[in-house]
């Protein structure tokens, strides 16, 4: 990089992050310890069993959720029949379409060379039995069969890796801002009543991409209240108060995560106000749980 270069992005690091907050709270509270998690791409809190939490693998596995909790302890593997894993990039927890229950939403979504004709949501039942220990022999556990939603976009392909559940059940979907601007689509909950689906854009975001920084999309979440909902990239937290209606208003500056996380990808909310990252695994290194609060 030449002096020049590198003196103006250093300016524009000092600008940008004159802008921004840093987090109240910053506890690496474990690491994951199931062998097999080697890519925390998604993770949901569940809201039935006290202290578990989900997450998946990004591609290269198989259609396989985890339970785990804050400390990382391996609480068994879920085989999730009726899915397949192309690229699973985010995961939540929202009501099922047709059921008074919980379902897990696994975002099929990611697309690096945005060449995907369509993309998938799948919708599973959070298993009832809650997570136990598991023990180094024991085979995967299985859940109900997953509901799988074929989304296509009415403006062609898009990398996703970042996606929550309204109140009412819908989903929505936000772009890594690879080759363009973050946008902002939903598919309807009564879309999801049929096999597939086209996403309905909403809003061009006010996050500007900027790869030297890591400012591209990795993850989103919605507090239990609904009244909130964070949208990650691999070094900031972006804020946003939602409405009633779905509509979306800053909350503040943005938080800077830095290097806390160089290869995070996973965020959901604890509670409305603390929010729980995960991340790859690094050098060989298990993947770090943190707690934050900004």
């Amino acid at each position: 990089m030449r002096l020049p270069t590198f003196v103006a992005f250093l300016g524009f690091t000092q600008s940008a992050l004159a802008q921004q907050r840093t987090p109240s709270l910053v506890e690496r509270t474990g690491d994951l310890r199931s062998p097999p998690i080697t890519e925390s791409s998604g993770v949901a809190v569940s809201r039935k069993h006290a202290g578990v939490l989900w997450t998946h693998n990004d591609s290269g596995d198989g259609p396989m959720l985890f339970a785990t909790n804050l400390a990382g302890d391996d609480l068994g593997r879920y085989l999730v029949p009726g899915a397949s894993n192309y690229d699973w990039e985010d995961l939540d927890l929202g009501p099922c379409p047709d059921q008074p229950r919980d379902c897990l939403y696994i975002a099929d979504t990611g697309d690096n060379g945005e060449r995907r004709r369509t993309v998938t949501v799948y919708v599973v039942p959070e298993p009832v039995t809650p997570p136990r220990p598991a023990t180094d022999d024991e085979p995967a556990r299985v859940t109900a069969r997953a509901r799988a939603v074929r989304v296509r976009y009415p403006d062609g392909a898009h990398d996703v890796e970042a996606l929550w559940v309204e109140p009412d059940g819908a989903v929505q979907l936000v772009t890594k801002g690879i080759n363009g601007p973050m946008l902002r689509f939903v598919v309807p909950r009564r879309a999801l009543d049929h096999d597939t689906a086209t996403a309905v854009p909403l809003e061009r975001l006010a996050i500007v991409p900027q790869r030297a920084l890591g400012r591209m999309v990795t993850a989103a979440a919605i507090s239990p209240s609904g009244e909130r909902v964070v949208i990650r990239t691999y070094t900031e937290l972006f804020f946003f108060r939602r409405a009633q209606d779905g509509r979306l208003t800053d909350d503040g500056p943005s938080c800077w995560l830095g290097v806390l996380e160089p290869q995070g990808e996973g965020v959901a909310f604890l509670d409305d106000s603390t929010l729980v990252l995960t991340s790859e695994g690094v050098l060989g290194q298990p993947g770090p749980i943190h707690r934050v609060r900004c």
